[in-house]
């Protein structure tokens, strides 16, 4: 019995000490000043179409597309879908400029269809690069420029930094959502940049060369379209590669209730994705040996920080009560040291990138975030959710 427990005890402590050292190896690996010189354009722009999918936009759209149209050249093409919409999204969107194809289905509902019906417009006219990007983010000055000639040239899919910035007057749990999703959507992708290895896709922002989608069904209900995507085309060949001169920026909603479901959502998807994905890219990887899929799927491993600091500290209290009871405490050494890789990135990019992001003073509610957090995950074991339905979308937007 004592043996079991034992053995029990130490694949925990495995299973954290993993996760936790591919953490710290990306974030050390972004804090690492870079030796390449910036990506120099291309001067024959491949000839582009920028895709956006939109349920019930209209009160964000044409700022998001008055952005986009001036950053387009004569032969490239931008194609609204509007998806289930109730509102004046496809008039506010003829109206800046864009070509709009009206999707209803209300028994498929979710972006991957959506995108879907996208792809499928283009193909009588297939473009060399196609972008993706939400209705309700702001892009960079030159983004599609940038991604969508690297990912002419390079011949891969390409995915921009994706930042979400603080609701005015923010509280202090909003401040650090946002911190971790810069960890999980700039730093960590940043840091597999620098370490040679590819990344997974965070959703908007992402250019592809036309000939990657060829054959991949994207119509899909699932939340976490983009991780699946990018594990489909890593299997066919085709890792993403991570573009941190060029961002995607959105907004964190205002109310508290709205913000729950949309991380309740993201999350689920996020661990669903790791229980189901994760798996075929290790199994890929020895098979194929290719072990930029090993890299990857130990990437999608490492769980939503809130969890994985939730985790850590119920491993840490119950190791140290198995080793008062059996002075068996190399599982607690081993769960320590996770611990400590973890605070090590984190502290060290809170320092480097997140110091005017989030305050020292809004540290101090932590603790508060991640208990606000706990019926996120509980819900995921008895009531997971991980496909959009409409009156999810209504909420998020």
């Amino acid at each position: 019995m004592m043996v079991s427990g034992e053995i029990l005890f130490y694949a925990v402590a495995l299973m954290l000490l993993i996760p936790a050292v591919v953490f710290f190896v990306e974030c050390m690996a972004a804090l690492v000043p870079s030796r390449q010189a910036p990506r120099a354009v291309h001067a024959l722009r491949p000839r582009t179409a920028v895709i956006v999918p939109a349920n019930n936009e209209a009160t964000v759209i044409a700022a998001c597309l008055d952005r986009v149209r001036p950053q387009l050249g004569e032969r490239d093409r931008l194609v609204v879908i509007a998806d289930n919409c109730s509102d004046d999204t496809a008039a506010v969107a003829r109206t800046c400029g864009a070509e709009v194809v009206e999707r209803r289905d209300p028994n498929r509902l979710g972006k991957g269809y959506a995108l879907d019906t996208g792809l499928r417009f283009l193909a009588t006219d297939p473009p060399d690069v196609i972008i993706v990007l939400d209705a309700d983010c702001m892009v960079q000055d030159r983004l599609v420029e940038k991604i969508a000639v690297l990912a002419f040239t390079s011949g891969r899919p390409v995915q921009a930094a994706y930042v979400l910035q603080p609701p005015h007057d923010p509280q202090p749990k909003a401040l650090i959502s946002a911190f971790a999703f810069m960890m999980k959507n700039v730093i960590r992708p940043l840091g597999l940049t620098r370490l040679g290895l590819p990344c997974l896709l965070t959703g908007t922002g992402m250019a592809f060369p036309s000939p990657v989608l060829n054959g991949l069904s994207l119509a899909s209900s699932k939340t976490a379209e983009d991780m699946r995507l990018a594990v489909d085309l890593a299997l066919a060949g085709h890792t993403p590669l991570f573009c941190g001169d060029a961002a995607v920026i959105g907004c964190l909603p205002q109310q508290e209730r709205i913000a729950k479901t949309q991380r309740t959502l993201w999350e689920h998807g996020h661990l669903d994705t790791l229980l189901k994905d994760a798996p075929r890219l290790f199994k890929a990887a020895v098979c194929q040996r290719r072990w930029e899929l090993l890299a990857m799927g130990l990437d999608l491993c490492v769980p939503p920080l809130s969890l994985f600091v939730l985790l850590w500290t119920l491993a840490l209290s119950a190791t140290i009560l198995w080793g008062s009871v059996t002075e068996l405490w190399r599982p607690v050494l081993f769960v320590t040291g996770a611990g400590l890789l973890l605070c090590l990135a984190v502290i060290g990019s809170w320092l480097r990138y997140g110091r005017r992001m989030l305050p020292l003073s809004a540290l101090m509610a932590v603790p508060a975030y991640i208990v606000w957090k706990l019926p996120l995950y509980a819900t995921f074991l008895v009531s997971r959710r991980s496909e959009w339905t409409f009156r999810e979308r209504e909420k998020i937007d």
